[in-house]
């Protein structure tokens, strides 16, 4: 009894299944509450509006704590019916979510407020900027961060040849600028970690205007740094889409493989079907294109 209730828990935390009106629900109000919270933070900072909304402020943060305190709890209660988990007891299955992105992210959403109000003398400041972390519990609904983490390992060993080729840059355009410039602008180009911002916003094409090179050598060093900018960052942007590309294709292949071996009797059970429908979540799939993908296959198999 204990274990279904459990199961059903962790169920309506999860991503929401088809015809799941329950987790549905949840996860519309989580993310309202996420996203509100955010708003919230950022409305605070502005001393008018935190001044004349002090105790709205605190009574809405009030609400928030016990909401994501009992999501927690009840997460961790629940990480017991976590099928798929490499431990087997429920005590390595808690240990497993507690010590997993989103389980340090629900912590992180919570260890703010609880500071503040046991540590006095803490600087709100820095409170509040730890409270925007609690965007990061969309985590739980999305699998953005997951697949950029993935993309970026996937092409890591490019990734960093780039990223490399961007840091041997940075490093040349500064010390080339503090020899030619210093001397011109001794404030601007004091030494070269101080140069080293001029190279940063010159690669990175931003290009705030605030230092610029005076001296005709520095400006033919500032005009190639901009142009090698636009090389590196359109090589470090094309990995990542690159990357991005093929992740979309390799799962689309799995997807195609596991649907084609579950129709290889001419037939889909509903086992089979809840299997494709897992992994189509796991993967962030829409059902339009998983059930074209159905389609085809079953017609190319009659």
């Amino acid at each position: 009894m204990v274990m279904q209730i459990q199961k059903r828990v962790y169920e309506i935390l999860g991503q929401a299944q088809n015809g799941d009106k329950v987790s549905s629900f949840v996860d519309r109000f989580l993310t309202i509450l996420i996203i509100t919270n955010v708003l919230a933070v950022s409305l605070e900072s502005v001393e008018t509006i935190g001044s004349a909304f002090r105790q709205e402020f605190a009574a809405f943060e009030m609400f928030s704590i016990i909401v994501f305190g009992t999501e927690y709890i009840l997460r961790l209660w629940s990480a017991v019916a976590k099928e798929d988990s490499a431990h087997k007891t429920p005590f390595g299955k808690r240990i497993e979510y507690i010590l997993s992105f989103n389980g340090l992210v629900d912590l992180a959403a919570l260890l703010p407020s609880l500071i503040s109000m046991f540590v006095g003398s803490a600087d709100l400041r820095w409170i509040r900027v730890v409270r925007i972390l609690r965007l990061l519990k969309m985590s739980n609904y999305s699998t953005a961060l997951e697949d950029l983490g993935s993309a970026i390992y996937e092409e890591r060993q490019s990734f960093l040849a780039a990223l490399y080729l961007f840091t041997l840059a940075l490093f040349i355009a500064s010390a080339l600028m503090y020899v030619l410039e210093h001397q011109a602008q001794p404030e601007a180009f004091a030494s070269i970690p101080e140069s080293m911002w001029w190279a940063l916003i010159t690669l990175t094409t931003v290009g705030y205007g605030d230092v610029s090179p005076i001296t005709t050598l520095g400006k033919m060093v500032g005009a190639l740094t901009a142009l090698i900018g636009v090389c590196t960052v359109a090589l470090l942007t094309g990995i990542i889409a690159s990357a991005f590309t093929s992740q979309i294709e390799k799962r689309k292949a799995l997807m195609e493989a596991e649907i084609a071996a579950a129709f290889s009797d001419g037939i889909i059970t509903d086992n089979e079907m809840q299997k494709i429908e897992e992994m189509r979540r796991r993967f962030n799939m829409n059902e339009a294109h998983v059930a074209a993908i159905i389609e085809i296959i079953t017609d190319g198999k009659k």
